[in-house]
């Protein structure tokens, strides 16, 4: 099997499996996200720090732990290096200190399926943190399940839009999304505030044209836009058309310094 190794355990949270999972299990039972009505069809989580960011990150998480999940398509943004589309890991298998996780290859290839866009490879995938940290949170409240691993190289709407589409033909019930993003990065809590304000509003308002039009003209920061608009515009597609803000923060809320923080979100996406 072609398994990509840990790149971030032991410094974006714990590479001792049994502290790891502690950790998770503080945050989720700390978490008070009110139940949602409806079938969730994804979640936006953060992926900074578990230190810094894990409590708003298990507030999707907590929605759905001990569903009948059975498959996750994760999409991240891509860190450390551009590419042109969206690649999807080429391997078998990611591991965590916690085991490995499968990926589901008969997904990958229907979404990949008729797109010159999506495709198998590594691109993305060898050092990405925003990815690989929602899966100790997936192996803690989930018992068995598949992944299918998306990293956006571009997140221009071309690129966003067709990855949705794709991603919308293959969905089915025992599915769901992880939009993997932090928001704004090193303003003053007070300018973060605003800028993370635009972003949970086009939330709330499931306004996923707003925000991508806000994000190309610069009026938010999200750093994975890209994903959020992938999760809103699929289930639009497929008439899923709800989505709340769980929870929201920034990395002062932890060390106490709000001269420069980044900021967090937590956001569910469901409907009937």
């Amino acid at each position: 099997m072609k398994i990509r190794q840990p790149a971030v355990a032991g410094y974006f949270y714990p590479n001792d499996p049994v502290k790891l999972k502690n950790q998770i299990n503080i945050f989720i039972n700390k978490a008070d996200a009110k139940p949602i009505r409806g079938k969730i069809y994804g979640i936006v989580s953060p992926h900074a720090g578990y230190e810094y960011s894990g409590l708003t990150a298990s507030y999707g998480y907590s929605l759905i732990k001990r569903n009948q999940i059975e498959n996750v398509i994760i999409i991240s943004p891509s860190h450390r290096e551009y590419f042109p589309g969206c690649c999807i890991y080429e391997g078998d298998a990611y591991a965590t200190p916690l085991g490995i996780v499968e990926v589901n290859k008969e997904m990958s290839a229907m979404i990949k399926d008729g797109s010159k866009n999506i495709f198998f490879g590594e691109n993305g995938h060898k050092q990405e943190h925003a990815l690989e940290v929602q899966l100790p949170f997936l192996q803690t409240v989930l018992d068995d399940f598949t992944v299918v691993p998306i990293v956006i190289g571009d997140q221009s709407k071309l690129f966003v839009y067709e990855l949705a589409e794709q991603i919308a033909k293959g969905m089915d019930e025992r599915t769901i999304i992880i939009a993997s993003s932090d928001m704004s990065h090193f303003y003053s809590a007070v300018e973060a505030d605003k800028l993370d304000s635009i972003v949970e509003k086009k939330i709330n308002e499931f306004d996923f044209e707003g925000l991508q039009t806000a994000l190309e003209s610069k009026k938010c920061e999200a750093c994975g836009g890209g994903p959020i608009i992938t999760l809103m515009k699929s289930a639009f597609l497929k008439g899923r058309i709800n989505a709340v803000v769980l929870h929201r923060s920034d990395s002062g809320d932890v060390t106490g310094d709000k001269g420069e923080v980044v900021g967090y979100l937590s956001a569910a996406v469901y409907g009937d």
